[in-house]
């Protein structure tokens, strides 16, 4: 009888060292007679790692070099742990890294985002190499797979959009074939390439967004996100207590918590699982046993109230300089902008003369954006602000959340609130 695709995607913290490595080998284990595409993750930290090698080479500080190293000895050590000092993983490992230092050996980029996605994306790369020679060498035969011969994106860096025709011709042509052979096939998330084979990035944590295109071109049966919390959770134990596992979820739930902010899955992973109608479980690394969170297209409106809080907000006041009303033109041009630089605007209000938008405050697009305003509009930015997101609210919950906040837009659409706040600072008396 053929087997049926199972994608499992392990995120960084499933792979952050040794230890869990071999846990992820545990839990693969399992399901030694099952057909999985396995989609990895950068280790732990990496990808913030190889963030600073970018900072450090595009400022010219001199300490880019240092910090690959660092980076390096960082992936070296678990090899070490895994695979003994001398196994063949660490020539393709540094053939790997000597294309970072290739790129630290010119001139930094006119394009940040190119330079930044040449770079970056070694992490999951390099991921992929040592989690793959690991599951080989206890015995777990597995394939290994660049996703940058399947994911095809547009050309525009650290926001690609996916191709998908070209994508799904590849993953027709190659993957499947790869497919038929028994044992596992090991590929990275997060990254793709252009038509003329550069890298791109689908944009921070996207490894499951990468996870749910192979599920949608390969006609998955399921797909299983794995985390270190037990399932998808009505808000961030680490801010809230008591908080508590959904055991179910509609689609639409899950793209309006992931939308507004919620970390457990990457706002684009829903939709390619939706258009095939393909289950997603997310489940525990750390109790592989547990149920988890089925998401499907079953329909259960009895939620109870979920929070969501997106940090590192810019709330953008645009006004124009005449005073004059903002018109349909002016929305236009604004949008326009807001699609050339890939913002997610996460909330939107207008009055007669001025046009407020709130938005991720993301390396520095949000002053690019101003900056190409500045000739019509006046823009003023307000940052270091949150958004919370209360679906199915209930007003004892906001009056807590607004504790200490002060709320500086506010807005109200059937079952959901969104408020973007300021924390206000507490007076002490003397």
């Amino acid at each position: 009888m053929k087997k049926t695709l199972k994608v499992f995607k392990f995120g960084g913290a499933s792979l952050k060292d040794a230890d869990r490595i071999r846990n992820v080998a545990e839990i693969l284990k399992t399901f030694e007679q099952d057909q999985i595409l396995i989609v990895v993750s950068a280790m732990g930290k990496v990808t913030d790692g190889m963030e600073k090698v970018v900072e450090a080479h595009n400022a010219q500080t001199g300490e880019a070099t240092a910090l690959l190293e660092a980076v390096k000895q960082q992936h070296y050590q678990i090899c070490a742990e895994l695979l003994g000092t001398e196994h063949e993983v660490y020539d393709l490992i540094n053939d790997t890294f000597v294309e970072v230092e290739w790129v630290l050996d010119e001139e930094p980029h006119d394009n940040y985002d190119y330079m930044y996605d040449q770079i970056v994306s070694v992490g999951e790369l390099v991921s992929s190499r040592i989690v793959h020679a690991y599951l080989n060498s206890i015995g777990l035969a597995t394939q290994w797979l660049d996703a940058r011969d399947i994911i095809q994106t547009d050309n525009i860096f650290r926001e690609g959009w996916v191709q998908w025709e070209a994508t799904q011709e590849r993953a027709d042509r190659i993957v499947k074939p790869m497919l038929e052979a028994p044992g596992f096939l090991i590929t990275q998330g997060f990254i793709g390439s252009t038509s003329e084979n550069f890298t791109t990035t689908l944009g921070r944590e996207g490894s499951d967004y990468t996870a749910a295109i192979f599920s949608f071109c390969l006609d998955a049966e399921s797909m299983t996100i794995w985390k270190d919390v037990p399932g998808v959770l009505t808000a961030d134990p680490r801010v809230f207590e008591n908080v508590t596992k959904l055991d179910r979820l509609s689609y639409k739930e899950a793209i309006e918590m992931t939308y507004y902010g919620a970390k457990v899955i990457h706002p684009k992973t829903i939709k390619p699982i939706q258009n095939k109608n393909i289950p997603l479980y997310v489940k525990s690394f750390l109790e592989p046993a547990g149920e988890g969170t089925y998401i499907s297209d079953e329909v259960d409106d009895a939620y109870p109230p979920m929070v969501a809080i997106e940090q590192d907000q810019a709330l953008l006041q645009i006004s124009t300089r005449d005073f004059s009303f903002v018109a349909e033109h002016h929305i236009s041009h604004i949008f326009n902008l807001v699609a050339e630089f890939r913002l997610q605007v996460n909330m939107m209000q207008n009055t007669a003369i001025s046009f407020v938008l709130c938005m991720n405050d993301i390396d520095d697009k949000v002053d690019r954006f101003a900056a190409r305003l500045q000739d019509q509009f006046k823009v003023l930015i307000d940052r270091d602000l949150e958004l919370i997101t209360v679906r199915h609210y209930q007003k004892p919950i906001l009056d807590r959340l607004r504790e200490g906040k002060m709320v500086l837009l506010e807005e109200r659409i059937r079952k959901t609130v969104q408020m973007v706040v300021k924390t206000v600072p507490v007076m002490r008396r003397k």
